[in-house]
């Protein structure tokens, strides 16, 4: 059982996903065994590092948060050399994040990029709080406040939970502008929600 454990592992890595839609799949796939407690852990090995020592071949970007609580590589079951992933608060985009993701698609051949939500975002959070009470914003916190606010006043009116409402627009307006980038031209842009309860990622319209 070991051994082919190892054997499936090693075909992964030799063979990562080479079109978006496969690597889609591959993502989703590891994800659905990270939900479900099955993680393989894949391409921890020895053997693995040494070979990413001399190149590094990721089979897609993900734009991710820097909650701790969303690490893509374990929320989509990957390992060492697989994802390229840029990480802010609540995925605000700037220049350093678009360099980062042109980088993966012109010099690295990366044809999914994919901006990955998540639920109860604290980035968020702050932004609504800020929203309702109208207190100024400290610091460096003001650029994710004023990035994120834009969906959220598009979303005020609409029932329900507008923190999700506002996750979900901003995860869109994010895969959008990336997508409306020419720079991006070559890779499908797409976009998805973490569940933070089931563990579970699910594409956004």
């Amino acid at each position: 059982m070991a051994s082919n454990r190892r054997a499936l592992l090693t075909a992964t890595a030799a063979h990562p996903p080479t079109s978006a839609r496969a690597a889609l799949a591959e993502l989703l796939a590891g994800n659905r065994r990270y939900a479900t407690g099955h993680s393989r852990h894949p391409d921890e090995e020895l053997r693995r590092r040494h070979t990413l020592a001399t190149a590094q071949h990721p089979f897609a970007v993900v734009v991710g948060c820097v909650d701790s609580r969303v690490p893509p590589e374990l929320v989509f079951d990957q390992g060492l050399g697989d994802l390229l992933c840029t990480r802010t608060a609540g995925q605000v985009l700037d220049e350093a994040v678009l360099g980062s993701i042109q980088y993966g698609v012109e010099e690295l051949g990366i044809r999914l990029v994919l901006v990955l939500g998540h639920e109860r975002c604290g980035a968020v959070a702050a932004t609504l709080d800020h929203l309702r009470t109208g207190a100024p914003v400290p610091g460096h916190l003001e650029l994710l406040v004023d990035e994120i606010a834009p969906a959220a006043r598009r979303t005020h009116a609409l029932p329900g939970d507008w923190a999700e409402h506002t996750m979900r627009a901003h995860t869109a307006w994010v895969r959008d502008a990336i997508r409306a980038d020419p720079s991006f031209t070559p890779a499908h842009v797409t976009a998805a929600r973490f569940d933070l309860d089931t563990g579970l990622v699910s594409p956004l319209p």
